[in-house]
């Protein structure tokens, strides 16, 4: 893949050792490599659609599920990132944080704490803080949100895109990097309004 692939405002930049984990070495544009992950997306959506019964609050179904999204783009999907990033906690602390994160959110289902699509927002935006994997943790993120959503509490999967890609460079994008840089300083209104809370 070529080092002059543009990321999009608030992707995360991979690391020359994460580039080769790319499994299609002719890859050498953002757009081949969008095309590639959203076809890989597409089946594990097809996946997710089809399990019963899953422990949605586990370390093993967070990984599983990025492994179902991107495992067949990247030989790294489902394992937790190693290093550094502009955005994310320290690597040796994700473990730590995510099961803070999946036993918080169990505890926020059980009491009825939030509204479930306040609830998903934040466990969306908690999520892409601590940044588990090398990339493909935004898109992770919401599709996590939504399978607790549609899985755990039978209520409607929110409207992400809004009729536009994320992915792209555009109006929502900027609006959803906004709400999450705001959410990152404990304002959480702007995510809320973001996903129609």
């Amino acid at each position: 893949m070529s080092n002059e692939l543009v990321e999009p405002d608030g992707a995360t930049p991979l690391d020359p050792g994460e580039k080769e984990g790319l499994r299609f070495a002719h890859i050498t544009t953002r757009g081949e490599l969008d095309q590639l992950e959203q076809a890989n997306i597409v089946e594990g959506m097809q996946w997710l659609k089809k399990q019963k019964n899953l422990d949605i609050l586990s370390e093993g179904f967070v990984r599983d599920l990025h492994k179902r999204l991107f495992g067949q783009v990247w030989k790294w999907a489902g394992t937790f990132r190693k290093t550094e990033k502009s955005i994310g906690i320290d690597p040796i602390q994700i473990a730590i944080q995510l099961r803070q994160l999946l036993d918080d959110t169990r505890y926020w289902i059980e009491h009825e704490t939030y509204p479930p699509i306040e609830l998903a927002a934040r466990f969306h935006h908690k999520l892409v803080l601590i940044h588990p994997f090398p990339n493909g943790n935004g898109r992770h993120a919401r599709i996590m949100a939504d399978a607790m959503l549609t899985k755990l509490m039978d209520a409607p999967a929110i409207d992400w895109a809004g009729g536009h890609k994320l992915e792209a460079m555009n109006e929502r994008r900027d609006q959803y990097i906004a709400a999450l840089r705001a959410a990152d300083k404990h304002d959480f209104d702007k995510l809320f309004e973001f996903v129609g809370a």
